[in-house]
């Protein structure tokens, strides 16, 4: 009875280990981590961003841009945050989120611009995200009549949870799998294998098959007493009758 309990006590643990394993991202609110940082003449940039985040969760992006001289003009400064798709044949590269930072605007010297984006990951995209930047913008006084730079860079890394999902229940399959091997060895003596489970299933069915022969005989002598009794009762109740007649039969007188 022990041993049973046992194996239905690995048999939920199976169970339950195919079940879905909610899978969780532990991160400080507001924490962020720099991802980029650059000096440009008359300005610099700075990029923060979640660390890690998973799939149907947000990532937050986060940029600084300080003015360092006078008469800095932004013709544009645009953003695109960007990861890739996973089907079945490949990868799709795909833009999660874009917009305009500063556009046809003066900064001012020695002031820093802040700039927030909450951006949500769709299921199917995980690995690493990127984020580009574009930027176009000019100095009074400068010799040169722009600045004009492309900036390409990783940030938040998205945890592919499907496959961590399969991992953990890779490994409690293989747990539970040590276990019933374990068990079944001291039950029967066998290792845990396709060929000594089919020898165990015929073993069940030649038993339950005796049980059910043995059965019917049990019946079958249960019906043998039950007529045997009657025919005694019959029998002697024949007997009982035949005396008393021969008793009660009147005497002859010559």
């Amino acid at each position: 009875m022990q041993k049973l309990n046992i194996l239905i006590a690995i048999l939920l643990t199976m169970f339950l280990a195919l079940a879905p394993i909610k899978t969780t991202v532990s991160q400080t609110p507001h924490e962020l981590y720099p991802f980029f940082s650059k000096k440009y003449a008359g300005i610099s940039i700075q990029t923060n961003a979640t660390k890690e985040t998973i799939p149907n969760a947000n990532m937050t992006v986060a940029m600084l841009i300080n003015c360092t001289a006078d008469g800095v003009y932004i013709h544009f400064l645009n953003l695109t945050i960007y990861g890739y798709r996973h089907f079945r044949y490949g990868l799709e590269k795909i833009s999660l989120y874009s917009t305009s930072i500063i556009n046809g605007t003066f900064l001012i010297y020695h002031n820093i611009t802040e700039k927030n984006y909450t951006i949500t990951i769709p299921d199917d995209v995980w690995d690493l995200t990127y984020a580009e930047l574009l930027l176009k913008y000019s100095i009074e006084g400068s010799p040169y009549p722009y600045e004009e730079y492309k900036e390409e860079f990783p940030i938040t890394n998205v945890r592919n949870v499907l496959w961590e999902e399969l991992e953990q229940k890779l490994s409690l399959l293989n747990n539970t799998l040590a276990q019933l091997n374990e068990t079944f060895w001291e039950s029967f003596h066998l290792n845990l294998t396709v060929e000594n489970l089919a020898y165990i299933n015929r073993t069940l069915l030649e038993l339950q098959h005796n049980y059910t022969v043995l059965q019917g005989s049990l019946n079958e002598l249960d019906t043998t007493r039950r007529a045997a009794a009657i025919l005694t009762v019959t029998t002697i109740f024949f007997v009982a009758t035949t005396l008393y007649m021969i008793i009660r039969k009147p005497k002859e007188y010559y």
